[in-house]
Formats: structure tokens, sequence, C-alpha cells
């Protein structure tokens, strides 16, 4: 329900923003409809979500999932793939200095001196 109220305030915003750009006037009925269709839309998306999710034989929806979803809708797709790919280099991007910060913390060097490291205190031993 609270959910619900949500779209309906978001519709309603959206519409307020129209009225202002277009000089044009929605009637609260026609708001409440609006709402009504994204709402059960929202839910028929959330729905195939989950079966494609479960076809794949996974629990979790991901972005192949939303891709599917989105299939017909070209502009919608190029988005949404354009979306994901920075998310994933920004996701690579982080995990990339997470791994800086742990080594030089370890030891304060990267890989390649820790092994260099070791190659001279193994000579050292000899």
């Amino acid at each position: 329900q609270r959910l619900k109220a949500a779209v309906h305030y978001t519709v309603g915003c959206l519409c307020q923003e129209v009225e202002e750009d277009k000089d044009m006037q929605f009637s609260k009925q026609s708001i409440a409809a609006i709402s009504e269709i994204t709402f059960r839309q929202c839910e028929i998306f959330a729905r195939d979500l989950e079966m494609f999710a479960r076809h794949a034989k996974r629990t979790t929806v991901n972005t192949e999932d939303v891709k599917l979803l989105a299939r017909r809708s070209n502009s919608l797709l190029k988005y949404i793939t354009q979306k994901s790919e920075e998310l994933a280099s920004s996701n690579m991007e982080q995990k990339e200095k997470k791994k800086k910060k742990s080594s030089a913390a370890k030891g304060g060097r990267t890989p390649g001196e820790q092994e260099a490291a070791v190659t001279e205190n193994e000579d050292s031993n000899m």
C-alpha cells in the first residue's frame, strides 16, 4: 500500500512537471489511472524478472534478466547496457583500489616488489 502511494506521488510529480513544460492540465482521475497502470506494469515486470532468473536456475535477478525484459525497446536496452557496462567498470576500478590499499597495508609493497624481496632473501640465505 505504501509502495502504491509512493508510485502515485511520483506520477503526480511527473505530471506536474509535464503540465509546467507543455502548458496543459491532468485531472486527478487521469493521474490515478496512470499511477495504477504504472504499478500494475511494475508488478508484471517483477514477475517476469523472477521467471527469467528461475528459468536460468538462479535465485537472484541479474542484469542479463533486466536486458531480456527491455529487449522490446531498443533505446531502453541500449541505455541499460551502457549503464551496466559503466557500473561494471566502476566496480572493477574500486576492486583494484582496494587490492592496492590492502597490499600496501600488509607490507607496503606491490606483488612484484614482494616477489623481488623474497628473491633477495633467498639469495642472502645461500
